[in-house]
Order: structure tokens, then sequence, then C-alpha cells
């Protein structure tokens, strides 16, 4: 038996399920859902846990200028450039018990199958937990990898404030005291040779074509806007809807508007307002401030190009009486993974008797800016009704074992190749 084979045959879908069990405990919610904040004391409490698995197996950790946490298995070269997997643990604020969580999971549950195994390998394997995947406290989302990836800059992303004006480079000071581990290096980033990534699908596709495994091929683009409007405030009984310069009234013209731009015929762009602030915020008072945000995505970034004019032509016509602006805050080009990659997630579906789909993914994931520095690829499993980002969001013990077994196997293949 070769040692991929012995690798994923390692797997054990009860211990996977009952880690993410346990971690689901850490900001877990009333409705069976978690609330785990990038950088608080949620986040660090998950961090300690992995630390102390990771710790009961010999596994080493460290941790980096951005806060990523590593968990690595040593290989018998080691000077060689090592294999990473993972994903992200921390979540939306009304999240579920698998998105993200599960990626880091799977590495680790990798990491552990190799050992029970007694299997080898020439390069090291790490799992990662990279930070700020999410983005729903600090923005922007995928914070951790784009930094790794030298995508933004580090000392601006330590810069950027929460909704409560909480500073990222203090909460990650909070973060890595409460969850200490050795630090590697004080710049960003370190040579890969390669990366997968598992990850619960986050929509129907796989459940309705009845399929286990998603062997994703690439990510969509994805930009992210601020827009605000200001008007003035103003009493609400005694001033005549004629001379206002009501705010919120000129929002739902400009999102109206922009909702009727973005239909397309096959249903591909994506457009969501996630956001709205009203300010002053009081019930007999006109807004003078409103502001929201926008989520756009698609696989062509000239469709993205071509869309992102049209909203702010509506910004600037839609506005009046008021002022409008609308500011670019992210801009993700879309991600081909690596053909070798695909191709061995593919190959161990197949050879595991797990039926499969090729299949691109309509969320962004950290694999995305990874993808820029070694030959990455996604391991994608089913979740219930293709509900994510909700405390309903679920997913079954073999389904997550399942991808946990590909992945393995393509670990070790690319780690001994």
């Amino acid at each position: 038996m070769s040692d991929f084979e012995r690798a994923a045959q390692a797997v054990r879908e009860d211990r996977l399920w009952q880690r993410h069990m346990d971690m689901a405990k850490l900001g877990g919610t009333p409705r069976g859902g978690v609330n785990r904040q990038a950088l608080s004391a949620e986040d660090a409490a998950a961090r300690n846990l992995l630390m102390s698995w990771a710790a009961a197996r010999g596994f080493s950790v460290f941790t980096d200028v951005i806060g990523n946490l590593f968990v690595r298995r040593e290989g018998s070269d080691a000077g060689a450039k090592p294999i990473l997997s993972g994903s992200h643990m921390d979540s939306q604020p009304t999240g579920g018990r698998f998105d993200g969580m599960y990626g880091v999971l799977a590495a680790f549950e990798a990491l552990e199958a190799l050992e029970d195994a007694g299997v080898r390998t020439k390069r090291p394997v790490e799992a990662v937990a990279w930070t700020n995947e999410e983005g729903s406290r600090f923005q922007p989302g995928a914070m951790g990898s784009a930094v790794f990836a030298g995508h933004n800059a580090l000392d601006a992303m330590l810069a950027v404030k929460d909704w409560k004006g909480v500073v990222l480079r203090d909460a990650l000071a909070e973060t890595l005291a409460a969850a200490p581990a050795p630090r590697r290096g004080d710049t960003p980033g370190f040579a890969l040779d390669g990366y997968v990534e598992a990850h619960i699908e986050q929509g129907p596709r796989l459940e309705d074509a009845r399929t286990t495994i998603g062997v994703v091929t690439g990510i969509q683009g994805s930009r992210r806007f601020m827009v605000e409007i200001l008007g003035d405030e103003a009493h609400a009984g005694t001033t005549p809807r004629a001379a206002r310069k009501d705010a919120f009234v000129a929002a739902v013209a400009i999102a109206g508007a922009m909702q009727d731009a973005t239909r397309d015929a096959d249903d591909t762009l994506r457009f969501t307002i996630g956001r709205v602030d009203v300010l002053p915020g009081s019930p007999n008072t006109v807004p003078g401030r409103v502001s929201f945000t926008i989520d756009m995505r698609h696989p062509s970034m000239e469709v993205l190009e071509a869309h992102e004019t049209k909203l702010r032509a509506i910004v600037a016509s839609k506005a009046a009486p008021c002022t409008a602006t609308i500011e670019r805050l992210t801009s993700v080009a879309p991600t081909v993974f690596d053909p070798g990659v695909i191709g061995l997630v593919r190959d161990a579906a197949q050879r595991q008797g797990f039926s499969n789909m090729d299949m691109p993914s309509g969320a962004g994931h950290d694999a995305m800016h990874i993808a820029a520095l070694c030959p990455a690829g996604m391991v994608f499993v089913p979740c219930e009704r293709g509900v994510s980002h909700n405390e309903i969001e679920n997913a079954t013990p073999s389904d997550l074992a399942a991808g946990t077994r590909v992945l393995v196997e393509a670990l070790v293949r690319l780690a001994n190749r």
C-alpha cells in the first residue's frame, strides 16, 4: 500500500467531528452557530485549543507578524519548502460551525493521519489558521493570507480599525498575549512548495448534484465598495418633504438603480449590499448621512470593470439633492488554480471512489492569495442546502471525512514528489 493510501485511510471521522464540536463551543451562539470574531477572546481561545492539540502530538507551532498560526510536521528534508494546508477560524457574527474551521481542522487531521499511519514525507507539511479571513470585524477580509503573500502592506493592515474604533495592531497584540506562540521572522511570508485548502462549498451545487467532492478550478474575482450619501438633518415633523435633503431617500434610489443595473440573464454576477448605516439614527430626524457597502463578484475582470463604471455613473446621477461618493475598498482578480494540483485532487477523489465534479468557487478564500506564491488548489464538500454565513450551517461527518481523505492524498503526493 502506498504512503498516500495509508495516510488517507488513517483519517478518523469521529476525531475530526469531535474537533469541530469542541471548537464550536468557543463563541457558540444559542441557535447553534458561532460568533468568533477575528482577534477576539474567542479567537484566542480557539488558537490555544489548536496549539494544545498540536503539543499533544509533538508538532511545532509558530506565528508570524500578522498573527497567522502555523502547525508543522517535519519532513525528512528539513531544508525543503513546506506543503501548506488550512483556512481560518474567525466567523461571521451569526456564522456556522464549519466555514473556515473545516479547512483548519482538515489540515490538522491530515497531520494526525500522517502521524498515525507512520508516513514520512520528504517535505514538511504544515497546517495554518489564517488571520481575519471573514473581514466582518476588520476590513478587508482574507487579510492574513494577503499580507503573507505581499498583496497587502503589513503596516497598512495593522492600522485598520474595526467598527468600534479598535486598532488591529492592538487587537493582535492582545490576542498573541492571550495565545502565545513563537514568532517566525519580522517580515511577512516564507517560501512554499504547494498549498491545498479544504472548505465547505457554501452553495447548493454539490448537494443538488448528489456529489461528494468539488474539484475547485478557480475563484471568481471580487470588488468591495463603500457608498456615502450626505444630506441635511432636519425635523421630521416640521420640514416639508420638498425641502428636504434626505440621505436615506437618495440612498434608496441609488441602491435600487444599482440592483437593476447589475442583473444579468444567466445570474452570474453577484451584487450584495450587506451593511447600511443611517445617521443620526433618530426616529424623528431626517437622516443626514447614509453609508452602505457593496460586494460585487464575477469570474471576468472585464465584467467587473464594466459594472464598476455603471455603479459610479449611478452614484453621480441619482444622489440629488444630496451629494454622494463611492470608494473602492478592495479589488481581487479572478484566480485560476494550478492544473497539476487540480489533477491531484480529482485523481484522489476518483481513486477513493468519491463522486466528484469540477467547479469554480463563488466565494473568496485565502487560496486566492496563496495561488500567486506556489501551485495551489482547493477541495470542496457539500453543506446542507448550500447554507453558509448562517447559524444553521451544517455538514455531515462523512462528507467532512471524505474531503479530508482527498486532501491528505493530495498533500502526501505533493510532499513526496
